[in-house]
Formats: C-alpha cells, sequence, structure tokens
C-alpha cells in the first residue's frame, strides 16, 4: 500500500512518499504553504492522485513527554480537514524528533545550511511515514 506522510509546518509542507508495498518512505517534496489551506490541500490532494496514494500519514508534533499541546491540536484540527479534503484515509502518527533526525541526517551528508533547510521537512515527513509503515507492517506480521 502506497502512502504519503506529512510534515505540517507553518511556512512548508514536507511530504514523502512510500514505495507500492508500503515499506520504504522517501523524501518527494516540499508544498511552500500558500496562505490559503484548501489550496494547500487540493495541492495534496493532486499528490495523492500523482502517485495514487491509498493514505495518508500527517505527523502529530506531541510534547517530549507525549502530551498535546497547541502545536499538536493545531496539527490534529488541520487533519481533519484534511481528512474532508482527501478520498483516502488519513491518520496521524508521532513524530517526536523527526525533525532532528532529518537535520541531523542531512547534516551528516554534508549538504550546506541552505540546501538543508530547503530538504529538511520532506525528510521529516520521511522519517514520520517510515515510523508509521514500521508500526503498520509489526501490526500486519502479529
Amino acid at each position: 500500500m502506497r502512502a504519503l506522510g506529512i510534515d505540517l509546518g507553518e511556512r512548508r509542507i514536507g511530504i514523502a512518499v512510500s514505495d507500492a508495498e508500503g515499506r520504504v518512505a522517501t523524501p518527494l517534496t516540499v508544498v511552500e504553504r500558500s496562505g490559503s489551506v484548501g489550496r494547500d490541500h487540493q495541492r495534496i490532494a493532486e499528490l495523492v492522485g500523482e502517485y495514487e496514494a491509498e493514505a495518508v500519514v500527517v505527523g502529530m508534533p506531541l510534547s517530549l513527554d507525549g502530551s498535546a499541546g497547541p502545536a499538536a491540536r493545531r496539527a490534529e484540527r488541520e487533519a481533519q480537514r484534511l481528512k474532508a479534503a482527501l478520498s483516502v484515509p488519513v491518520a496521524t502518527h508521532d513524530e517526536r524528533l523527526s525533525t532532528a533526525i532529518a537535520e541531523r541526517s542531512l547534516a551528516e551528508s554534508g549538504l550546506s545550511a541552505k540546501a538543508r533547510r530547503r530538504r529538511v521537512d520532506m525528510v521529516a515527513a520521511s522519517v514520520i511515514l517510515q515510523g508509521w509503515l514500521d508500526v503498520a507492517g509489526s501490526k500486519a506480521q502479529s
């Protein structure tokens, strides 16, 4: 099952895609926020269609203690709006430390700070999606 992973940011939305078997997540693109959530969600819907995704996974920015702070509540509200805009299921997945993991990975690759800023959101989306795929895969094997 192919899925899209989404890292919702205030200025950018990172997007990742899985392989057709739903095993490996790969960074895909970054959608610059347009100022219109509806337009942003339309672009995500276009990517769902283009990649024939069967599910969308939105990162949930929980606090380190697992509680839902203001950022998580905003992400949950946007995930609910995204559910209404898409024809595929929308799930949420804990994204704690995904950006830190993405930044570390990009820094280790030797990219400049400017290049890392352009890519970090889609790499964070792939970290989120891979975590969800790993959990989904382990549940399927049980």
